[in-house]
This record gives structure tokens, C-alpha cells and sequence, in this order.
């Protein structure tokens, strides 16, 4: 039993693994909900509102995964969801700027 435990926690991946994955598949879906958005020729504000109910899924598994590696590194809850709520607040803010970038030169992100 033992055994089989230590092994698990072995095959685990790593928390900073875990928060890498997860940052990808957030920045994966807000990068397809950007193009979505620019191809519908949605404004601004439009964008600004959507953004934050959009890719709901990813961004809770990456904040869950922030949260967990800083816990690991020392960091109190409060710390750590501060940290998680910064970084997700952070690609908004990034992606709202590209937003506004691309609509004012009528370009379109590539892949």
C-alpha cells in the first residue's frame, strides 16, 4: 500500500507543471474567444464585459493550480488567491489591450 502511494505521488505531476498546463489552456481559449470576438466585429466594451464570463473552466483550473503551487511553496490561502487573481486579471487586461490593438488595425491574430 505503501508502495502504491509513493508511487502515485511519483507520477503526480508537479504543481509548477500543473500551473504551466493549465496557463495554456486558459491563454488558448481567451486567444480563440479574442478572434471570435474580432471576426463578429463585437466593440470594445462588448469584449471588456465578455471577457471575464468566458473560458470559465480553464480559468478555474488555472487559478486552482496558482493556488496550490504557492500553498506548496509556504504561501497563506489569502496570499495565494490574491497571486491567482492578479495573474487572471493580468490576461484580461492583455487581452483587452490586443483586443483594441487588432480592432484599431483592422488585423486579425494569427495561430
Amino acid at each position: 500500500m505503501l508502495f502504491t502511494s509513493l508511487l502515485l505521488a511519483a507520477m503526480a505531476p508537479s504543481p509548477s507543471a500543473v500551473v504551466d498546463t493549465t496557463r495554456v489552456a486558459f491563454t488558448k481559449c481567451l486567444r480563440d474567444h479574442l478572434k471570435k470576438s474580432l471576426e463578429a466585429k463585437m466593440e470594445e466594451v462588448e469584449y471588456e464585459m465578455a471577457l471575464k464570463s468566458v473560458c470559465t473552466t480553464e480559468r478555474d483550473a488555472f487559478r486552482k493550480a496558482v493556488i496550490a503551487l504557492d500553498r506548496s511553496g509556504g504561501d497563506s490561502q489569502a496570499d495565494a488567491a490574491d497571486n491567482a487573481d492578479m495573474q487572471i486579471d493580468d490576461y484580461h487586461v492583455n487581452f483587452t489591450d490586443k483586443f483594441k490593438d487588432y480592432k484599431s488595425t483592422n488585423t486579425m491574430p494569427g495561430n
